[in-house]
């Protein structure tokens, strides 16, 4: 308090809506005696009141009572007295307090009483901070315990919000709600004030004719390239285009015309200031303005209002339009342009804010040298108000991080997260660390091996960025771990995503973690948490990169390859495309073909299909296919064919001594086959490139390979290929038998 977003215009209303409130009760014969507070909700049509209430516990009067300057008893008497138009109710000026609430572990459900509160007189002791009592009381030692949900509230008092809201968390550190086994169990929220720190500038606008140089700056706050909000237009013309672009932005935005009838120049700026002011207006641009402002009103803007002139000042100052730039041309000048100044007393006068130039060419008329000027006047405007904000201070936003950006985008995947719970772990985000219990996953801890799998989606990810198709590559990203998992025979557990990009933008990214969150429901593993890192300076614009990591439990005697040896049968499980390796080469053989990601795919019967659509299918995952076998003990082993492909990965499963015989491998996919034919490359190197069509291989003793099919068509898998068998042998660990066709 005082709340920032709380222009006067709206305190004014506010206060309008309490007295009304007040004088109908009064009316029906039923007085209000004493102190009433209203909880307020602003809406896009002005404030909306959400309750009444009268308890001075609660949170919202503590961060207030500390601003009342006039004695709370004097204003409590008064009212009990009727005298309560004699006390002059006053609050301190330039004051701001902030109120941070701490509650015991677990409300507002179920919650434990009883703890040892400590640091109460180490939190009164610290200047400007005031902590009030809710749930606490006093046992038979002395000693202040938790008695309820909401134990504390800790305001603090500054010169600024930030200030107070400093001086409030320094008190709540000093605090803790101790239980008799010296748990921790005091919460408290870490984000109060943080949107009303992050105060967008609030934008004044006089102008009297179309305005064009205002529509730039308009997109530059809704865009967010100016941490900024059009707040108040005002004209003093009736039928003045700007007051358009005022009304479009709708209620929240005060548009006015104020005429000048019968005023003085002092008095119509003091209406125009007062206009500003009800509308919580900081800085005042003038655009297209054709009035001289007077010296009232230029002081008491002094350093917070810039208007744009039509040349490259001090040149030309004075002039107006067109006469500006046929002045220009008639004094053969090379350049032209536009001049943000700060307005002051003096026309044209003020400080140099910022200079755009444009060259002046061979039979330039005035209006085409006004056409080229205006077009830089928007930007012009948006580069000063940038430069106003860096001089206050430089933020994080400043600097290219939108914490509010990330904030949204964790708000947006929290339901997508949520569908991925599991017995173990529940996926809510928020804490430092995601948690998993491993005996409510049904592992022993003493008899169970932790396995841990880390990868990325590679060069795929340039596709789904090219496009603007986001929610495959999530499901890649899952895909590539998981599948290492299973290999090792566990099953897994839970996943983390590494998200990092130079700007962050939330609908994007949430598709994203949309897709990750569909790859963990298809592996059955819990999304607990993961990093979203903005870095300017570390990738270009619409970049961005994903890392993934999961970890998965094994019983220690089921721990896979075991017991491969000759004899033991091949399967092969089919891929659903590319999957996620190889896209280097592939990116090079479309730019080689001259074929675009929105082209009609070659490989693809439906012509409606698109190069990028095709490429962009996600990985299969095959957690759930091979789960039933590994409970079944029907496996010794499994690959999985990545990067490297048949020939590289199959053999990290096998033993010294033991070949692969492959005898079946099944034709070619549409999408390999054009692959092959683009590239020219020889079946070795694409067997080690890409996965050919098989994206899961399965070793398994002769005698159990009817269960294991019979497993596998249950899970769902309709292709099985026989792949080939294992042999003993020295020389080239995987022999093709046949040609790929």
């Amino acid at each position: 308090a005082p709340a920032p977003c709380v222009t006067p215009d709206i305190q004014r209303e506010v206060l309008a809506m309490c007295k009304r409130t007040v004088e109908k009760m009064a009316e029906r014969g039923t007085p209000y005696v004493g102190l009433l507070y209203a909880g307020m909700m602003l809406t896009p049509n002005g404030p909306s009141v959400l309750e009444f209430n009268c308890r001075f516990g609660d949170p919202e009067t503590q961060v207030v009572l500390p601003l009342l300057e006039t004695d709370l008893y004097e204003v409590m008497t008064a009212c009990c007295t009727g005298t309560l138009d004699d006390v002059d109710v006053r609050f301190k000026e330039n004051a701001h307090a902030a109120t941070v609430v701490c509650a015991a572990k677990g409300y507002p459900e179920s919650y434990p009483k009883g703890m040892l509160i400590g640091g109460l007189d180490e939190a009164d002791a610290i200047e400007g901070v005031k902590v009030y009592h809710a749930g606490t009381k006093l046992d038979s030692e002395g000693n202040s315990r938790c008695s309820g949900g909401r134990v504390l509230a800790v305001t603090g008092m500054g010169p600024s919000l930030k200030d107070a809201l400093g001086a409030s968390y320094k008190g709540v550190e000093k605090l803790s709600f101790t239980s008799e086994t010296g748990e921790g169990l005091m919460h408290r929220r870490t984000d109060i004030g943080k949107g009303a720190v992050g105060k967008k500038l609030r934008i004044g606008v006089l102008g009297s004719t179309r305005g064009t140089a205002l529509l730039p700056v308009i997109e530059a706050c809704e865009s967010g390239a100016l941490h900024a909000e059009i707040a108040a237009v005002v004209s003093n013309r009736s039928a003045a285009p700007i007051l358009d672009k005022g009304r479009a932005l709708g209620p929240t935005v005060a548009t006015k015309f104020v005429s000048a009838k019968g005023l003085t120049r002092e008095q119509y700026d003091a209406e125009c200031t007062s206009v500003l002011r009800g509308a919580g207006v900081d800085y005042v641009l003038l655009v297209g303005y054709m009035r001289i402002l007077s010296k009232g009103f230029c002081d008491y803007w002094a350093g917070r209002c810039i208007n744009v002139h039509p040349s490259l000042l001090p040149k030309h100052a004075g002039g107006m339009d067109l006469a500006v730039h046929q002045a220009v041309i008639d004094a053969g000048e090379a350049e032209s342009g536009c001049t943000i100044h700060e307005v002051t007393e003096a026309v044209d006068g003020g400080p140099i804010v910022v200079q755009k130039v444009v060259k002046v060419e061979d039979g330039e008329t005035a209006e085409t040298l006004k056409a080229k000027v205006q077009a830089l006047e928007g930007t012009a405007f948006i580069e000063a108000i940038q430069k106003y904000c860096g001089s206050a201070s430089i933020s994080y936003a400043d600097a290219g991080v939108d914490i509010q950006a990330g904030n949204a985008l964790v708000e947006m995947i929290k339901p997508a997260c949520k569908s991925t719970r599991r017995s173990g772990c529940d996926a809510d985000l928020g804490g430092f660390g995601g948690l998993f219990d491993l005996a409510a996953a049904g592992y022993d801890a003493a008899e169970t091996v932790l396995i841990g799998a880390t990868d990325g989606v590679g060069t795929k990810l340039r596709i789904a960025q090219a496009t603007g198709k986001h929610s495959s590559v999530g499901v890649d990203l899952v895909a590539m771990c998981v599948n290492d998992l299973i290999v090792a025979g566990g099953e897994p557990l839970f996943f983390l995503d590494y998200f990092a990009t130079g700007h962050l933008e939330v609908d994007e990214a949430a598709a994203v973690v949309t897709g990750i969150a569909e790859g963990c429901r298809q592996a059955g593993c819990g999304l607990i948490g993961g990093e979203t890192a903005e870095m300017p300076s570390m990738y270009a614009p619409g970049d961005y990169d994903l890392a993934g990591f999961s970890v998965g439990a094994v019983r220690r005697g089921a721990i896979l390859p075991q017991g491969v040896g000759a004899g033991d049968v091949l399967l092969g499980l089919p891929s659903s495309g590319i999957h996620s390796n190889g896209f280097s080469l592939v990116r090079k053989l479309l730019e080689k073909e001259g074929i675009g990601y929105d082209s009609p795919c070659p490989w693809e019967s439906d012509a409606a299909v698109t190069v990028g659509d095709s490429l962009l299918t996600p990985t299969r995952i095959y957690v759930k296919s091979c789960l039933p076998l590994l409970k079944a003990g029907v496996l010794n082993g499994l690959a999985h064919i990545t990067g490297g492909g048949l020939l590289e990965n199959l053999p990290r499963s096998m033993p010294d001594g033991v070949l692969a015989e492959i005898t079946g491998h099944p034709p070619l996919p549409s999408v390999f086959r054009w692959m092959k034919q683009a590239s020219g490359l020889d079946d070795d190197e694409m067997l080690r490139t890409f996965n050919c069509g098989i994206g899961m291989v399965l070793i398994v003793k002769s005698d159990k390979l009817a269960e294991a099919k019979e497993l596998l068509k249950s899970s769902g898998e309709a292709d099985v290929y026989d792949l080939g068998v294992l042999v003993q042998g020295e020389g080239d660990r995987v022999q093709m038998k046949s040609k790929l066709a």
